[in-house]
């Protein structure tokens, strides 16, 4: 179908589509993409975003910001694909390492991965979902953290976390992440970033562990750039404009 011919439902679709895989898009290059006007993809634009489906920027528009859904909502999603990321995670884990974990249900899923198949690990973590998968197993020494107690994800936050994971080597960080886009991975939760950017910051290899659901999805506040992950492990490849990001910094990228 000719560009110009395309119906405003059509041409909604590829929006949608453009901001999935790029995350951010300008007026400009749709209208030019498209064959129309941009004061036509300007209003496209608007409709798209009154339904939620886009964030309107200055110029453009990106993905919605995510909202996180409480812990125990998520973890009854995507049980499978969290399987799938937390074996090849463990991979990456040697007996009688430091391993830095933050709350989520992918890292969760990695702890008790850790707890069945690895001895003498050393958890350092402020989700106390985490702690417990990880205290399963008598031979790790489980530490977690101080501070603001946060209900909806059975985690603490908060400075004193932050100061807490400060006192320690890890040999490594594995986080996840609301959603990522060519700008790194990115978190909903208030409070949560800090925590991840401590544990980057204490462990030379970092992991980022999330399933596709999360593939140009913008949360609230940037955790890093993909400069700052020596690896992405996933469930399915990465969109191209994703893939070449990471790769333009160096990262690994791990799927099943």
């Amino acid at each position: 179908m000719e560009a110009e011919r395309l119906t405003k439902h059509a041409r909604h679709a590829l929006i949608i589509a453009e901001v999935g895989a790029s995350a951010a898009i300008r007026v400009s290059e749709l209208a030019q993409r498209l064959g129309v006007s941009g004061e036509t993809i300007r209003r496209d634009l608007d409709e798209l975003g009154d339904a939620g489906l886009v964030a309107r920027t200055y110029g453009g528009a990106t993905a919605p910001f995510t909202a996180e859904p409480i812990a125990s909502e998520r973890d009854r999603a995507q049980v499978a694909e969290r399987f799938r990321i937390a074996t090849m995670a463990v991979n990456h884990v040697a007996d009688g390492q430091l391993v830095m974990l933050d709350g989520g249900s992918t890292t969760r899923a990695v702890a008790q991965h850790l707890a069945q198949q690895r001895r003498n690990l050393t958890i350092v973590t402020n989700s106390v979902a985490v702690a417990a998968a990880a205290g399963a197993n008598p031979t790790f020494l489980v530490l977690l953290c101080p501070g603001r107690y946060n209900a909806d994800e059975n985690s603490v936050l908060g400075e004193d976390a932050v100061e807490f994971l400060a006192r320690f080597h890890a040999h490594v960080a594995i986080i996840g992440a609301s959603g990522v886009t060519e700008e790194g991975p990115s978190e909903a939760v208030p409070g949560a970033a800090a925590i991840k950017r401590a544990m980057l910051r204490r462990a030379p290899l970092s992991f980022l562990t999330l399933d596709h659901t999360k593939f140009g999805r913008a949360a609230l506040e940037v955790i890093c750039g993909f400069d700052a992950l020596s690896r992405v492990i996933t469930d399915q490849p990465l969109p191209e404009p994703l893939r070449l990001a990471a790769e333009r910094a160096g990262t690994a990228i791990e799927n099943s």
